[in-house]
């Protein structure tokens, strides 16, 4: 009778294990991001993004971390959008659709960008870069990848962080309501812990560079830089 007990829990003991992994993986998908939060307007959304938490499930590993500065580019009218004027290419068709998708652009033939579509009115094509991250999990292989055990400088600008997270021109479209790339909920940054400043590297948008559309958490060192500020 002995040999059988001995026999039955070691399936107990894996059944209860799977059970609890299931019961994490269930809370951690509970807790990304639904459509309707993109759907609202997107200077909002820029500013609400903050504090929120982004995944990157791949084959080599999880990382994640916690947002911690954003700029809102909104559609036509705003001349630093890639959108600007009613552009319509190849390489910004995924902001004129459903919103909570990626975003993902090259620049200077080096660095990615990681941006998600929002907005209140279907089918104009805005979005917000996602410029800097405060590293949360998997912080050893965010620093293999940027080749620094730095962790101050793993993700405190935009091509870091997607270096960090491994986000390419592969992830663009990707649906930011489900694994493997996501965004989960976090508790809300107070609003007079959020600055407003004027946007990264637009000079050449005329009168819509001076627009305080850049948003980040006050104090937070992983910011990526600090131009002159003011509370919203």
């Amino acid at each position: 009778m002995q040999k059988k007990k001995d026999e039955t829990e070691p399936q107990e003991s894996r059944f209860f294990c799977g059970s609890l992994i299931w019961w994490m993986l269930f809370s951690l998908v509970t807790m990304i991001l639904p459509r309707s939060f993109y759907e609202g307007d997107v200077l909002a959304t820029a500013k609400n993004l903050l504090g929120k938490v982004l995944v990157h499930d791949t084959a080599e590993g999880v990382t994640s971390g916690r947002i911690v500065e954003t700029e809102a580019y909104c559609g036509p009218e705003d001349f630093a959008a890639h959108s600007a004027r009613g552009r319509r290419t190849a390489r910004v068709e995924v902001m004129y659709g459903e919103k909570g998708h990626a975003y993902i652009y090259f620049i200077y033939g080096m660095y990615w960008c990681f941006n998600v579509t929002a907005g209140a009115t279907p089918g104009k094509p805005e979005a917000v870069l996602v410029r800097a991250l405060e590293p949360v999990g998997g912080t050893e292989l965010m620093a293999k990848r940027r080749g620094t055990q730095n962790v101050a400088n793993l993700s405190n600008g935009p091509g870091k962080l997607c270096m960090a997270m491994s986000l390419t021109g592969a992830q663009t479209k990707a649906d930011l309501t489900k694994p493997p790339l996501f965004i989960i909920d976090a508790q809300a940054v107070p609003q007079k812990c959020i600055l407003a400043t004027t946007r990264i590297g637009v000079d050449y948008a005329g009168e819509w560079k001076n627009q305080p559309w850049r948003f980040y958490i006050k104090g937070n060192s992983f910011v990526s830089t600090r131009k002159k500020a003011s509370r919203i």
